[in-house]
């Protein structure tokens, strides 16, 4: 269990709950329960590979010529032609693909048609305009690239995200029954963070909310500290910031109850799944969602951060480890979407600070720039390649160096066709995102990219 002072910080920024810390937790929740019917019920599932995924590894060309030019860039970390998983769609430029050789279940996804792979998205400010066009902000650093792909801003360092924007818009400051739209299975991060929104934090294991340590445990301690804590709750301050602070613990209380209660009263999954973190994360996502009308919510954001991915060295025997999990633990998700009866009304994608260099740097690769990423759902018009799988040639212009490849899709696409199938409203997509002009009309009558039904 947490100390007191990381439960304030994962909670108490949330509102006043709208119930007590008597047996009626539950029924109070239901009274404000909002229109959360299955038909009307959106979510946004926001996987962060934290690191930089080597992408060019991820997706690469099957096509004889392509996978010769991907060879000569890759030398050392070429994977080889006969191990790659084939796609069955085809991509725009008539060419085929194949998926790293640990990613089957990612392949059934797309063959299945749940899935479909952006090509080469990346921050931009403007479309690419060669060696003279202007650049991101900290273009292949770290700490800007993994916020810029957070706040879809790539010319200014900020702390809000486009997902805490859209919570701006959607939800405002009073949360129902206490427990934000924005759920995080990572803690604090820039993505779900607004201008009055927070997110609401919990842990993969056991009932997710965090408490405070020895609270309610069952024991006779516990009785007594829980004694204690509300017998000083009860008291009204006069000082303004102990108020406050009275007034935001008891806010965090409430909410922690009425959690665990509204999870524990959804009904236990069938689906099964994986033992890791990344399994366990999404495992814990599918309780909330199952728990929807209980919470009160008919629009949700989840975050979940996957590290490790900055593969200076042994990017083959990291990925080989890793890329698995990721594979295994969407299919399992896609699974109890399924499960739920609510596969179409999630979907979930993936972001990383950047791809990485084609060339190698004699055990892994280097920071990048454009990278491949995926989409899963229902509402995904899959076993379909979206944006522009570059042609891989040193004499490509969007080569920069060393095989990184500019963009040729930005996030401000990715992330606004995302946004208007949860339901931000053309009026209100730049608001969201404020660079998206450059990139697409917010007027237009076509979508973005049209990866969405």
């Amino acid at each position: 269990m947490p100390s007191r002072r990381k439960f304030l910080t994962h909670s108490c920024a949330l509102g006043v709950a709208g119930a007590t810390l008597s047996s009626s937790l539950l029924q109070l929740g239901l009274a404000r329960t909002v229109a959360a019917r299955d038909d009307d019920y959106r979510a946004l599932v926001c996987v962060l590979l934290a690191g930089g995924n080597d992408s060019f590894n991820m997706l690469v060309p099957l096509d004889d010529d392509q996978y010769q030019a991907y060879r000569g860039y890759r030398s050392d970390l070429a994977l080889p032609q006969d191990d790659l998983l084939p796609l069955q769609g085809v991509a725009g430029n008539g060419r085929q693909y194949g998926l790293h050789p640990g990613m089957t279940a990612l392949q059934s996804l797309f063959n299945d048609g749940d899935a479909a792979l952006l090509c080469n998205v990346g921050t931009l400010l403007e479309p690419w305009q060669g060696a003279g066009g202007r650049l991101p902000l900290g273009l292949y650093s770290h700490a800007d690239q993994i916020q810029q792909w957070q706040t879809s801003v790539a010319d200014q360092r900020m702390a809000q995200g486009w997902g805490g924007r859209i919570a701006d818009i959607l939800q405002g400051p009073d949360p129902v029954n206490g427990i934000s739209m924005n759920v995080s299975l990572s803690g604090s991060n820039v993505f779900q963070s607004g201008q009055t929104v927070a997110e609401y934090s919990i842990s993969p294991a056991g009932d997710g909310a965090p408490g405070l340590n020895g609270y309610d445990d069952g024991t006779a301690a516990g009785d007594f500290r829980k004694a204690m804590v509300d017998g000083l709750l009860a008291v009204e301050q006069q000082h303004i910031l102990r108020s406050e602070y009275r007034r935001r613990l008891q806010s965090a209380v409430d909410a922690q109850q009425f959690f665990t209660a509204a999870l524990s009263s959804a009904p236990p999954l069938a689906t099964a799944f994986s033992a890791g973190y990344f399994s366990q994360s999404l495992r814990q996502i599918a309780r909330v969602i199952s728990a929807r009308r209980a919470i009160g919510a008919s629009r949700q954001t989840f975050f979940v951060l996957v590290g490790g991915w900055d593969h200076h060295d042994e990017v083959l025997a990291n990925q080989a480890a890793m890329l698995p999990q990721i594979s295994a633990g969407l299919a399992e998700f896609r699974d109890a979407m399924v499960e739920l009866g609510l596969n179409d009304n999630v979907t979930t994608f993936t972001t990383s600070d950047f791809g990485r260099t084609l060339t190698s740097n004699g055990r892994g690769s280097d920071h990048g720039w454009g990278g491949h990423h995926i989409v899963m759902g229902g509402a995904v018009r899959g076993r379909t390649f979206y944006g522009d799988f570059p042609e891989l040639d040193p004499s490509n212009p969007l080569d920069t160096g060393r095989g990184r490849y500019a963009p040729t899709t930005s996030v401000d696409e990715y992330f606004a066709e995302l946004a208007l199938w949860f339901g931000v409203s053309p009026s209100e997509l730049e608001t969201v995102l404020p660079n998206v002009g450059k990139f697409y009309s917010p007027g237009s009558s076509s979508a973005p990219l049209g990866f969405l039904l």
